[in-house]
């Protein structure tokens, strides 16, 4: 479940006559947990409460429904309960269906409130659907709840009116939706003369059938498109009760007046949405969420997309806000630097080229505005309008309702932002009517030209772009005061890597890299952003940073994407190294991202932004940031022939090219009826990455040449033999016809003659460590993993450690999600300083513990023992000692975050490679 659902289901749960048996259930029922498990609990075989009336959820909920006025004792004898501890629950909470008291026992936050307001502070609940909190929400529920009104509202008018949801109608359905959200914000906020005007009217001027709410509608929306002084000779005239609407325009209200037809329902679900208090709308919350109200693909995932303003920020502090804050507090209380500051930020253009519903724009805005007043306090103006336009927010967006929801979104912010600063009366003043002008482009961003959407000189901008807000397809130039400002260019454009790419996609990238590199097609599409931001900085002084998927700094992309922008002149001035980008979904991990900062003007100093083991933030000053995100010199690690130093060399697995006739189950060995000798000489165990990791049996035919006469005359094995060759010699590759003279064999035959270290070829992102192994002499690897044969055991130690992890992740890069391990770039380019044999002693020893503590728990597999949620404690400290024993080789103490390990292994890359080019 989301969070628009579980506020739905809490919301419903509050109506209904509290039932003091069924609460527990009911409210666990609300957060997602299915029939079974509500079963279980039911009957008391998961029920491991010691409070009367109590239900206990392990891991999750305490709950007690207890006599009336005890609900503070109750709360107690929860918080006291042995059984709270030892289930580590979460909360507890207790109701008498008159009040509710609830806490979070890691952080002793709690809530008391009257029962049938519990639903309010819905988001304080969330972790118990498995969401990670985002305090705007669990402070402010109303976002979610307006979302999940107006989602109501759009479904059930798309159901009566199925014409609306074509593709021809989409747009004017979007449009319609966007009145209603200004409209409800306007009402609440007294832009509309009257407390509620726009509920109130719809709820006395409409039949409750909903057979003339469109009607209604219609008159208030003409309403709003004409002038006060000119309604008297509107024809046809509007009624008298539309006239108490104030003149609104600005393209919000112009052009056709169409609105669908209402049912009962939806003119129930349209007042249950005009009765929630939209004066507390955060418009950058609320723009992500209602995006995917009109999404037909993002409607499942309603209320998902709610970017955090810290997140938001890890953008734009270092992209320029942190610089204006630093100019804020050099200029102090000198009027002279203050009002340059102030004329400075006037100038400033925040340009979002993937900008959805606006969210990148407004924060940016709500910052700066923040900032102005606090220069306007310090120059004792605070009476002062805002200087700061709104055409400075500048967005590209591919869908038409995001794009109007953004302009609206900044249009509240803006509001906002004079209510607290000015005043509710100065606010008022100066609102309406709305500014017609369009500064959110609909169009795609990858095949527009972002000089002409966000001019970087000269004191206007034309836009060319699809109809928006009823605005022209060639729009007047817009004037604002720009000459000799700046321009930040940010966003969090779309993550779709090269396999999930439409072919729409793949042209928009075509139409970028065709003519600079024949690699394109292995790019992240978020690799357009960073072109066309390096390409607009070959014309201006400008500094973008994106989200983006942290793929585009690892592995084939980085040399194919970063020498493209760096030869534009562009640099990487910060970067935030890799982090979860989660959302509101319940049991999202979130995605894995990175944020790069790029400009043409970077001064000595570049900042690298990380999370050290412990989960401390930290931030370093360094003089060179690398395409890998890494504090060095831009170096491009390229696949290597043979080892640096003194590794053995890892070679690929036998490629059994076969037909599947050289390869066995279990039971297809038993079916060839050997006898033990012959066992033993025909008869291999053999690995790929599954058989490795997941401990699945696989076995192979091992021919030797001398023992080939005596395989021919086990029937069994000959037929087996011969469908190799078939197969063979079927093949249109020469290579494989050639093969059909050994049929015997796959086309390597190597095998340790004591051990063979294996490394899969690919392994979950999600283990901590590498699954590297050591098999015996009677098995050999296939193509699907690599091998050491013979190699001493502290080469397993190597692989086994942080220290590769990072590098295999960063050099090599991931095959979806998953570490795709490479032997020529990540084995052979690992730099490992000059070890004694006391170093290597010392790691043969940590190679074997961390064997032996994986013996302890035989017959685990490695995927049970690497779950980074059941790894035994045993294994872990093998692990960690491993690490231990390595890192201080390196540095002599234990690094502090994978930025510095990888930090120290680029230095040591480039000092070892350097010697070999020698």
């Amino acid at each position: 479940m989301n969070a628009v659902e579980i506020e739905e289901a809490i919301s419903e749960l509050a109506l209904q006559p509290f039932n003091a048996t069924e609460f527990p259930f009911e409210f666990l029922a609300a957060f997602g947990n299915k029939d079974t498990a509500l079963k279980r609990l039911r009957t008391g075989n998961n029920n491991a409460s010691d409070v009367p009336g109590g239900v206990l959820q392990r891991n999750n909920i305490h709950i007690a429904v207890c006599e009336g006025g005890t609900v503070g004792a109750s709360l107690k004898a929860l918080r006291a309960s042995p059984a709270t501890t030892k289930a580590r629950a979460k909360f507890i909470l207790a109701t008498d269906g008159q009040t509710l008291e609830a806490e979070e026992l890691t952080g002793g936050e709690t809530i008391a409130c009257a029962y049938p307001d519990f639903p309010n502070h819905f988001g304080f609940f969330l972790p118990l659907a498995g969401i990670s909190t985002v305090k705007e929400i669990k402070d402010n529920p109303v976002d979610v709840r307006a979302t999940g009104r107006l989602n109501k509202l759009y479904v059930e008018l798309l159901r009566e009116n199925p014409d609306w949801a074509t593709d021809e109608r989409r747009a004017d359905m979007n449009h319609f939706m966007a009145r209603l959200v200004f409209c409800f914000f306007a009402e609440d906020t007294d832009i509309f003369n009257g407390d509620g005007l726009f509920t109130h009217t719809i709820e006395q001027m409409s039949e409750r059938d909903g057979s003339n709410t469109h009607e209604v509608l219609q008159a208030i929306f003409r309403a709003m498109n004409i002038k006060v002084a000119e309604r008297d000779y509107a024809q046809p005239h509007l009624p008298n009760w539309a006239n108490g609407f104030p003149y609104v325009n600005g393209g919000l209200f112009s052009g056709a007046t169409d609105v669908p037809r209402f049912t009962r329902m939806a003119r129930t679900y349209l007042i249950h949405a005009g009765n929630l208090n939209w004066q507390q709308i955060n418009p950058d919350i609320f723009g992500s969420m209602i995006q995917a109200v009109a999404d037909d693909e993002e409607r499942g995932a309603l209320g998902m997309h709610y970017t955090s303003v810290p997140n938001i920020l890890k953008v734009l502090n270092p992209l320029f806000l942190d610089e204006l804050r630093a100019q804020l507090a050099e200029a102090g209380d000198n009027k002279i630097k203050l009002l340059n500051l102030r004329k400075r930020m006037t100038r400033i253009r925040v340009f979002d080229p993937a900008c959805g519903s606006g969210n990148f724009l407004v924060i940016a805005y709500k910052q700066m505005r923040e900032i102005e007043a606090e220069i306007n306090r310090r120059r004792e103006e605070p009476h002062l309008g805002s200087e700061i336009p709104l055409t400075n927010f500048r967005g590209i967006e591919l869908r038409d309702f995001p794009a109007e929801i953004a302009r609206l979104a900044l249009i509240i912010a803006e509001f906002q932002c004079d209510v607290l600063y000015r005043g509710q009366k100065d606010a008022l003043a100066e609102f309406l009517p709305l500014d017609a002008q369009n500064w959110i482009v609909c169009g795609n961003a990858l095949r527009l030209d972002w000089l002409g959407i966000c001019r970087p000189t000269g004191t206007s901008v034309k836009v060319v772009a699809d109809d928006l807000f009823g605005t022209p397809l060639d729009q007047a130039e817009i004037d604002f005061a720009n000459e000799g400002g700046e321009t930040y260019i940010c966003g969090n454009p779309p993550y779709l890597g090269s396999t999930w790419q439409k072919d729409e996609q793949k042209a928009d990238l075509q139409a970028i890299f065709a003519n600079l590199t024949k690699n394109w097609k292995s790019l992240d599409y978020v690799a357009g952003w960073f072109m066309k931001a390096a390409d607009y900085g070959t014309k201006t002084n400008v500094a973008a940073a994106f989200v983006s998927t942290n793929s585009i700094c690892q592995g084939q992309q980085v040399p194919i994407l970063w020498p493209l922008v760096f030869s534009t002149g562009n640099k990487i001035a910060f970067a935030h190294t890799s982090f979860k980008w989660a959302n509101l979904a319940s049991h999202n991990a979130g995605v894995t991202v990175a944020i790069v900062g790029i400009s043409n003007q970077i001064g000595k100093l570049r900042k690298i932004f990380s999370m050290s083991d412990d989960g401390i933030s930290l931030v370093k000053e360094v003089e060179h940031i690398n395409a890998y995100l890494v504090p060095s010199i831009n170096v491009i690690v390229e696949k290597a022939p043979r080892p640096l130093g003194e590794l053995t060399e890892m070679l690929r697995g036998n490629m059994p090219y076969d037909g599947g006739h050289l390869l066995l189950a279990g039971d297809e060995v038993d079916a060839l009826s050997l006898t033990p000798e012959q066992h033993a000489r025909f008869i291999r165990r053999i690995y790929g990455s599954a058989e490795f990791i997941r401990g699945q049996e696989r076995y192979c035919l091992w021919i030797e040449d001398t023992h080939l006469e005596e395989a021919m005359r086990i029937a069994p094995i000959r037929q087996r033999i011969d469908g190799v060759r078939t197969m063979r010699l079927a093949s249109r590759d020469s290579g494989a016809n050639e093969m059909a003279a050994r049929a015997h064999q796959m086309r390597e035959m190597n095998i340790g003659q004591r051990q063979t270290i294996v490394m899969p070829c690919v392994s979950s992102e999600s283990r901590d460590y590498l699954p590297a192994g050591v098999v015996d002499e009677n098995s050999t690897v296939t193509n699907l993993a690599f091998a050491l044969y013979d190699a001493p055991l502290w080469n397993m130690a190597l692989i086994a450690s942080r220290l590769h992890l990072v590098w295999i992740g960063t050099v090599c890069g991931k095959l979806e999600t998953r570490y795709r391990y490479s032997n020529t770039l990540g084995w052979n380019t690992f730099p490992v300083p000059l070890l004694t044999e006391q170093n290597k002693a010392d790691l043969t020893v940590c190679a074997e513990n961390i064997l032996l503590a994986r013996e302890v728990h035989f017959p685990a597999t490695i995927a049970d023992l690497y779950d980074p949620d059941n790894m035994p404690g045993n294994l872990r400290h093998a692990h960690e000692r491993n690490d231990e024993v390595l890192e201080r080789i390196y540095i002599g103490r234990r690094f502090k975050n994978d930025t510095e390990r990888l930090e120290k292994l680029f230095e040591l890359y480039t000092k070892m490679t350097a010697k070999v080019s020698i």
